[in-house]
């Protein structure tokens, strides 16, 4: 599982490595928080929990200090009395903390409130984060705080190690949903075909060779991969839905088992493949993505399709075959006669199939005509709603704040929230200074001037925390005018403190609270602001010598937005690119290229009026639609047209073949497509927004693929590929005045 920044911003960036190498691994630490509340935190009984919590904690292994109301009442009160020790009345207490407000002021942010910081190192291991969480929740219960005081323990790594647990817990339930889902459909869609579940068993074993793929290849799971099983259910099973559908067809056709496998085998084998290539160059433009869970997204998508689709032709096939044998001693004859029936009834069934089938079959057959009959009018509208959608798609806004991606009743983001309401938020902006010499005055009293400049002038900092700060509480609130005072000064200063803000002798740290920054601002501000900290850099310059280098957090995560604004058209522009070119390469066919992507540009517009109509913003998941779209969607016109040009090379003039076409595979593609939008439909009970919003846009989509498959697609090949006919002289003009006549009398 990984929920950091490493999964939004590539470690190949500069900006990462800047924020992982400068900042991250040689001054940031990372903080769990254990707030106190209560009637009055500032009384001894509190103070004498607080010091029993901290001494329970600091002997954990990892954890760098600790810094509490307590420890710091007894550094007072050694200055005082030279005892380092707790006072015993309430009196005494209260006194040392309102006599120092700029040192309790941080920790203590009124009468009811108090925090303590288990501080640990910023590259501490997920599984270190998590014991040292562990061992502050037993702490906690052991340092017998006064029975009327709520004690919370919070903070980021322990909203990260909540978030993990979540993801892995709901990554079983939409798994279970999905296929319960499928079950369902399979049965209402699918029942014209014996053991119509059987897809749904084959597409698992194809999710449990994806799992051990991504164990193997190393893949992790993040919140966006984690939305990709339910998604390969949908897609995979239309690879097992496709085999089985011919399979049976042959066999009733053709009453042979031998023959049937292999005219299957023969005709959906290279079709199905073809349409899983194409999706593949669709996902392919993922990898394109500056955001490594995307990639990560990409991978699975890649790997899992493929494996559906051999557990599809090896697995699926097989077994129906060998099933096939078993047909007459299976206990529902009934069901095992409709493949084997009479000859008369073998003939009413091979021109129609069961009454559901036929029903899908002449519904299909005449929305075709209809939408042949008016096609000016409908590819016209469907044009102008995908030019429509494109416009309203660049209205619609981008999300990044994290916390808005997971479930908003989780008790660890309501802790944190909890505590950003009460002590202020810890959002940062990180400067890392590269010095000359760090001891050199003149660079500190830049940071002390510049540090007040900001927070004076600007709103959204706050304070500003550097040596400087140490350097003046410990020679009388000044900074002196001597290389010399200032490193007797250093040496006075515990490691433990100095290195927060000092690495070696030429770099120093200087942080700028900014609050709730990230979603009151969100990154777009966060960017502005770190705009205006460089322009004031040009106009307040450090001394000669001096480069300065913003980072942190906050930073890294402008990088995102940019890859979710300009990197998701170059994705679904580049998919479009590389399906095209994969079309032309297989078909050597501009019209067989051409029009099965069409229809797929038409849904990727109208994706974004949905989106926008919707109010659903972009987040790292929904950028992938327009690649999604166009792996999932051309899948259904490539199988259509597979079908279209095996009739017409039968003899079947353009009418005939796509009426057939329609009616024969119709309902296999309605299967398909119901079973990949109830896969998507399991997404909508995430507890993740993120995931819940990207569901219902993809069923959305999903639903607009099949539309544009039946309602689009018919049309425009008919139209196409009649008009190079024309061209190309093969159909005679008798012929197709012939066709015209079919169109105009065909039954509505």
């Amino acid at each position: 599982m990984k929920s950091g920044t490493e999964t939004f911003v590539g470690k190949d960036s500069p900006l990462y490595q800047d924020y992982d190498h400068l900042y991250q691994k040689i001054f940031q630490t990372q903080s769990i928080v254990v707030m106190v509340e209560g009637n009055d935190v500032k009384n001894a009984d509190v103070m004498k929990s607080v010091d029993r919590l901290e001494h329970q904690v600091q002997a954990t292994d990892g954890v760098i200090e600790t810094t509490s109301p307590a420890s710091l009442i007894k550094m007072v009160n050694y200055q005082m009395t030279g005892k380092s020790e707790l006072p015993d009345t309430d009196e005494e207490v209260k006194a040392i903390i309102d006599g120092n407000p700029d040192i309790f002021g941080q920790i203590i942010s009124d009468n009811t409130h108090m925090v303590i910081s288990v501080v640990m190192a910023g590259s501490a291991s997920d599984k270190a984060q998590e014991d040292i969480l562990t061992a502050t929740e037993e702490a906690v219960k052991l340092a017998d705080f006064p029975p009327s005081y709520n004690v919370i323990v919070t903070g980021d790594p322990a909203f990260s190690i909540s978030m993990n647990k979540e993801m892995n817990s709901s990554m079983g339930m939409l798994l279970g949903l999905s296929a319960v889902f499928m079950v369902i459909v399979l049965l209402l869609v699918f029942r014209h075909v014996r053991w119509c579940l059987l897809p749904l068993p084959v597409v698992l074993l194809g999710i449990v060779y994806t799992f051990g793929a991504m164990g193997y290849l190393g893949i992790p799971m993040s919140m966006v991969s984690m939305s990709a099983f339910p998604i390969l259910i949908g897609v995979g099973i239309d690879y097992a839905i496709q085999f089985h559908n011919r399979l049976e067809e042959e066999l009733q056709e053709k009453g042979n088992k031998t023959t049937a496998v292999i005219e299957t085998v023969k005709h959906t084998g290279p079709a199905v493949l073809i349409a899983l290539a194409m999706t593949a160059l669709g996902f392919f433009s993922l990898f394109t993505s500056t955001v490594p869970m995307i990639q990560d997204f990409g991978k699975l998508l890649m790997i899992g399709i493929l494996m559906c689709y051999f557990a599809s032709i090896f697995v699926g096939v097989i077994t129906i075959s060998l099933f096939d044998e078993y047909s007459d001693k299976n206990p529902l004859r009934k069901v095992a006669s409709k493949i084997r029936p009479a000859n008369s009834e073998k003939k009413k069934k091979s021109e129609g199939g069961d009454e559901s089938d036929r029903l899908i079959g002449r519904i299909l057959r005449r929305i075709t005509n209809l939408t042949i009959k008016y096609d000016v009018v409908v590819l016209g509208i469907a044009c102008l709603l995908c030019f429509g959608g494109l416009y309203l798609d660049q209205s619609v806004p981008i999300e990044t704040d994290v916390q808005t991606f997971v479930p908003q009743d989780m008790p660890s983001l309501v802790d944190l929230r909890h505590m950003g309401d009460i002590m202020g938020g810890s959002d940062e902006l990180n400067l890392i200074i590269k010095v000359e010499d760090t001891t050199n005055p003149d660079v500190l009293k830049w940071i002390d001037q510049f540090s007040e400049h900001e927070v004076a002038s600007n709103g959204h900092i706050y304070s500003a925390s550097s040596i400087v700060d140490l350097v003046k509480e410990y020679n009388g609130g000044v900074i002196p005018d001597t290389s010399q005072e200032i490193k007797n000064i250093y040496s006075e200063i515990p490691d433990s403190q100095k290195d927060r803000y000092m690495y070696g002798k030429n770099m120093l740290l200087l942080n700028f609270n900014i609050g709730n920054a990230v979603a009151d601002i969100k990154v777009t501000g966060i960017k502005e602001l770190s705009n205006i900290v460089k322009q004031d850099m040009q106009w307040m310059p450090a001394p000669p010598g001096t480069s300065v280098t913003i980072t942190g957090n906050s930073v890294v995560f402008i990088e995102v937005i940019t890859a979710l604004t300009s990197g998701r058209i170059a994705m679904t522009f580049l998919g479009l690119i590389l399906v095209l070119g994969g079309l032309l390469i297989v078909y050597r066919d501009w019209v067989k290229a051409l029009v099965p992507i069409i229809p797929m540009l038409i849904v990727i517009g109208w994706s974004g009026g949905v989106m926008s109509s919707l109010n659903i913003s972009y987040t790292p998941l929904t950028a992938t639609l327009g690649a999604l779209i166009l792996g999932v969607g051309s899948e259904y016109a490539i199988l259509m047209m597979e079908r279209y040009f095996e009739e017409k090379d039968k003899g079947a003039s353009p009418l005939e073949a796509i009426q057939m076409t329609s009616s024969k595979i119709g309902s296999a593609i309605v299967a398909s497509g119901a079973t990949t939008v109830f896969g998507f439909m399991a997404l909508l009970a995430s507890p993740f927004p993120m995931i819940s919003d990207f569901g219902t846009v993809t069923v959305i989509d999903v639903l607009l693929a099949l539309l544009a498959t039946f309602v689009v697609f018919p049309p425009l090949i008919v139209t196409l590929d009649t008009w190079r006919d024309k061209r190309k002289g093969v159909r005679t003009a008798e012929k197709q005045t012939e066709t015209k006549k079919q169109i105009q009398g065909a039954e509505i």
